[in-house]
């Protein structure tokens, strides 16, 4: 995964010291202590090591300082901190070596804390609990002992460490450790048994070798430490996973609790965010900014009470980067009411959202469903009390722009496509009768032309700028059937995400999503930049259940979120070679489950964001009672997948450039 990278660090390594030295970034003194311990024991004589992380590619972290532990485990020292609020610090403990004769031997023990940006924490601990934390939040940056990344992904994924454990004690962080989390999802003992794993190694040195053959990757190299050893484990959470649960327990007394009690499906950490726990009511999908905040569409208003009706949600919710209400939030007037599956961020940073009108089952004043909403960036509404209704707008569901800031409109209910040129509802046009039954998802490609799931009759249609089909639309065949998500990859491959049974309500659904079977087998078609599927698709497997929305990442491999069964789906995308070895383009990357939580319901959208994380929209309850079905928040898969430059308008890419020329093959 970080072959690449690695080479430009490789390249550019002579050249740190004077970029450094030559820069007025350092400011006054500052002292850094705390306790290098496992579970309750002091781990003496450790090297403990302060770094600021590299800033750009290429650039690895910076040595600020370092000191010893004592035999108490205690260091103390002072360093200069560098200038600016981006700085992201970690530390890094190293055991103390052994001696072969009068040779030093490299202890396997590496634990890691980190601090994130300034102010940081004065006093720390350092431990296994800390180390997965550091590990998983930051998976995408760390190559070795060094961490470097770009802005906003590397200061977000390491505020998200503190998500998962308090830094000052080496306790389970609050976010982590309390409702909707805490004891109410698995998420926590999964945390707790993975720093077991390591106390494991940490205590018996005998272990390590062990752990350490199990956390190999594929056609790699085995780690040498125990921090990397981790890492390992969150790229590659499908693997040895029975063989590293009976490790974790290997050591009695195990030092962390509550642990699981058998192996989970795979040792991903899934952490629910739900803002104020009153606000969240069926969420829809997400966009992401560019600060890698969360903008999310809400089907109904909330109502704790699932036997009493609700009506349209009437708000826009926006959450930070560590799942926190952003200020002000969440934000409502535009004429927001019922947003379903559309929302997207156009060049000037503005959300659009389409209200397609979600009532539960009873409600007394029926939106209109016949509008989309504007706000700004700090969430200020920009379109009127009833939103925009021009362009002939019906039931919206996919809502995006392009790179041209032109924003294109799925009206569900009358299989048109409208278009606002340059983001004014004053010039809109309509596209009719270009082959859309039922469309519901739109994805830009690189030529800004508009690929648009049509879900009523099996097939993908593709619009040119001006609203003309490419020639050979709409595209049948590939075992598209009964499309919704919709996404394109770096290549200008599109991937679509085959739902198999849905049948969207525009007006009326021939079978309701209420009776759709808990359990259903779904697919992915793939097709090529002309339209035409390689041979392969479609593509099954990795616990795909009635396949919704869909998304590529900064590695372009292909995300599915499913509708059923509490469960995430990761296939190999049009890059094999940023896939485990051996995979081939369509392969499951993720086990038969999927990736389990019983922290999903059922779920929508899905989106990642600059830190490589990926966030799924609780969509509806696992066991929906009609009157108030909404789900209750959203759910992210920590450090998961390739960072996403955000936001998306038009294919993805990974935040610094990753030189590869691969094209698919069948």
């Amino acid at each position: 995964m970080f072959r690449c990278f690695s080479w430009k660090i490789k390249m550019l390594s002579p050249l740190i010291g004077l970029v450094w030295l030559a820069s007025p970034i350092f400011a006054q003194a500052a002292t850094q202590s705390g306790k290098v311990q496992s579970g309750e024991t002091p781990i003496a004589f450790s090297t403990v090591t302060l770094y600021g992380a590299g800033t750009h590619q290429g650039i690895p972290a910076v040595a600020l300082g370092a000191a010893q532990s004592a035999a108490g485990a205690f260091f103390n020292f002072s360093y200069t901190p560098p200038r600016g609020t981006n700085a992201v610090l970690y530390l890094i403990a190293d055991g103390a070596p052994t001696y072969r004769g009068s040779k030093p031997v490299r202890s396997p023990i590496r634990l890691a804390a980190v601090l994130g940006t300034p102010p940081v924490s004065g006093r720390v601990v350092i431990n296994e609990r800390t180390t997965v934390a550091s590990a998983y939040a930051m998976a995408q940056f760390i190559i070795g002992p060094h961490i470097t990344g770009t802005a906003p992904g590397l200061q977000n994924a390491s505020a998200t460490v503190r998500n998962l454990v308090d830094l000052t004690t080496g306790q389970v962080g609050s976010v982590l450790g309390n409702p909707p989390n805490g004891l109410q999802t698995s998420t926590m003992s999964e945390f707790n048994t993975l720093a077991d794993m390591l106390a494991a190694c940490v205590n018996a040195p005998t272990v390590c070798p062990s752990f350490f053959a199990l956390t190999t990757p594929p056609g790699g190299n085995a780690p040498r430490d125990t921090l990397q050893a981790v890492v390992n484990i969150a790229h590659y959470p499908w693997q040895n996973v029975k063989s590293l649960f009976d490790l974790s327990q290997s050591y009695p007394p195990i030092p962390y609790h509550p642990v699981l009690t058998s192996a989970p499906d795979a040792w991903t950490l899934a952490v629910k965010y739900i803002g104020t726990g009153r606000e969240f009511d069926g969420p829809g999908n997400m966009a992401v900014d560019k600060q890698g905040n969360i903008w999310i569409t809400n089907n109904y208003t909330f109502g704790s009470n699932p036997l009493e009706p609700v009506c349209g949600g009437t708000l826009l919710l926006e959450l930070t980067p560590t799942g926190a209400d952003a200020p002000g939030a969440p934000f409502s007037g535009g004429g927001v009411d019922g947003a379903g599956f559309g929302i997207g961020i156009d060049p000037k940073g503005n959300i659009w959202l389409g209200n397609f009108g979600f009532q539960g089952q009873g409600c007394t004043t029926p939106p209109p469903s016949n509008s989309v909403s504007k706000f700004s960036l700090a969430g200020k509404p920009l379109s009127s009390a009833a939103g925009f209704t021009e362009g002939n707008i019906s039931s919206p569901q996919g809502t995006v722009s392009d790179q041209m800031g032109n924003i294109w409109i799925a009206n569900c209910c009358n299989n048109t496509i409208t278009q606002f040129l340059k983001g004014d509802p004053g010039n809109a046009r309509i596209f009719a009768n270009v082959g859309l039954n039922k469309p519901f998802d739109i994805a830009i490609d690189a030529k800004r032309n508009a690929w648009i799931s049509s879900s009523g009759n099996d097939s993908v249609v593709a619009l040119g700028p001006d609203g003309t089909p490419i020639a050979g639309s709409p595209f049948t065949g590939g075992g598209i059937k009964a499309p919704l998500g919709v996404a394109i990859d770096s290549l200008g491959n599109v991937w679509i995400a085959n739902s198999g049974i849905i049948s969207l309500p525009c007006p009326t659904a021939d079978v309701p999503v209420s009776d759709v079977p808990t359990t259903l087998g779904g697919s992915v078609t793939l097709l090529r930049r002309d339209g035409r599927p390689p041979h392969s698709s479609p593509f099954t497997g990795g616990g795909l259940t009635i396949p919704w929305g869909i998304a590529v990442d900064g590695d372009d491999n292909i995300w599915v979120a499913n509708f059923a069964d509490q469960r995430l789906t990761q296939l190999c995308g049009a890059r094999p070679s940023r896939c485990p070895q051996g995979s081939r383009t369509g392969d499951p990357i993720s086990p038969s489950t999927g990736y389990t939580s019983d922290a999903l319901d059922r779920n929508t959208g899905v989106a990642i964001d600059p830190s490589g994380n990926v966030w799924l929209a609780n969509n509806w309850k696992n066991i929906p009672v009609q009157t108030n079905p909404g789900g209750d928040g959203l759910v992210v898969f920590i450090g998961l997948a390739a960072p996403v430059k955000t936001p998306l308008i038009g294919p993805p890419s990974h935040p610094y450039a990753r030189p590869d020329t691969e094209l698919l093959e069948d």
